[in-house]
């Protein structure tokens, strides 16, 4: 399509120029839609990503300080226990593996124990490969252990203990958490372990036995054992042992048990001196399943009284804690005892309708518990029916 543009020159002629039509209108508007839609992509796009923001500083990761260091001794060694942190101070967790630094101040006897100096070198540098051999369900036991000689020269001195954990930033450099709470053991002439320790099952505990210790470590009667503390078990491994409780003497009752489970014990026998107490070395442990092998108490005041044509017997309820129901015995004429129930009675009434006229009877009752156990026989009830005149 051609357009004729008329134009009026100077003198008023006019004259005729011929131009090319432009692009149709459709491909202008579809170009105007696509050049919109780019725009606004773009637009979305760039909104999307935002301005970028600043680089932030790397996470500085400080533990957060140990607060239940404990020191404790059993026989030549002091354990020092703790949980192991798992949290930065600033509340997130750790990501990077502890170190930990150990301070520890040995005070002579008779003198007043000192903190150690957790600002100077440590006693101790425990690396993460170390600390894993130490550390149980997140709790860290570490054993300072003492020779029999380094153990003498001690005995009646003070061990006081700090802890410093920290990771590794930047180069290498640490990042220390604050000084853990001061621990001190005082080093105890304790005994050596309980012999003989023996389990023995009753209807009722565990019956635990053991030989008192004779001497301490360093030869010495033991003039300060002040008791024992009892340890048990379900499988016997020496990480699995929880204190059960504490005796006074060499024998210790066990009553929360169950038949047929296996248990481990062991014993410990307390040393004190002062306000300080440690612990021997533990004995050999023990194990036992207990049975119930043990009956019902034997029913006591049977009474036998005729009842139109039969009889009817009485007695006193048993005491027993698993009892299934009584077993009912007969003798007629002096003849030996026969049960004569089918089923265990469960009540302490019992009505016997095969009896015969004028005959002698004599009757004994037993308690059964759940498993079988029977006790003995009551004291007998004797009776004599009728005659059948007299009925």
């Amino acid at each position: 399509m051609n357009f004729q543009l008329r134009t009026v020159e100077s003198g008023g002629n006019t004259a005729t120029n011929s131009i090319q039509s432009p692009r149709p209108l459709y491909r202008l508007r579809w170009q105007g839609l696509l050049r919109t839609a780019l725009l606004a992509a773009l637009a979305l796009f760039f909104a999307g990503c935002g301005v970028q923001a600043p680089p932030q500083p790397p996470r500085v990761e400080i533990p957060q300080p140990i607060k239940d260091l404990n020191a404790a001794q059993i026989g030549r060694t002091v354990h020092l226990t703790f949980v192991l942190p798992l949290l930065a101070i600033d509340g997130e967790l750790l990501t990077k593996p502890v170190t930990l630094n150990i301070f520890r101040n040995d005070t002579p006897a008779g003198r007043q124990p000192e903190a150690p100096d957790a600002s100077g070198k440590p006693w101790l540098t425990i690396t993460p490969k170390e600390l894993a051999g130490y550390t149980r369900a997140g709790k860290v036991d570490y054993p300072v252990q003492l020779s029999s000689q380094e153990f003498r020269g001690l005995v009646g001195s003070t061990f006081s203990f700090s802890v410093i954990a920290f990771t590794r930033g930047f180069r290498g450099h640490p990042r220390e958490s604050e000084p853990s709470n001061v621990a001190q053991a005082g080093i105890i002439d304790v005994t050596g372990p309980a012999t003989n320790l023996q389990a023995k099952a009753t209807q009722t505990a565990v019956l635990l036995t053991w030989d008192r210790p004779t001497e301490t470590l360093t030869g010495l009667p033991p003039a300060h054992l002040s008791g024992y503390r009892v340890y048990q078990s379900m499988t016997g491994k020496p990480n699995s042992f929880q204190l059960l409780g504490k005796a006074s003497s060499n024998h210790f009752e066990d009553k929360n048990f169950q038949f047929d489970r296996q248990y481990y014990f062991r014993v410990s026998a307390i040393t004190t001196v002062g306000e300080n107490a440690a612990e021997s070395e533990p004995s050999a442990p023990v194990s036992i399943t207990p049975r119930d092998v043990f009956p019902p108490p034997v029913p006591t005041g049977l009474t036998a009284v005729n009842a139109a044509g039969a009889v009817d017997l009485l007695w006193n309820a048993s005491s027993g804690s698993d009892l299934a129901g009584y077993n009912v015995y007969r003798s007629t004429g002096g003849s030996p005892f026969e049960r004569i129930n089918k089923q265990p009675v469960p009540t302490p009434i019992f009505h016997d309708a095969t009896v015969a006229p004028d005959r002698q009877y004599e009757y004994a009752v037993t308690a059964v518990d759940t498993i079988g156990n029977e006790s003995g026989k009551s004291r007998p009830a004797s009776v004599t029916t009728p005659s059948a005149n007299s009925q």
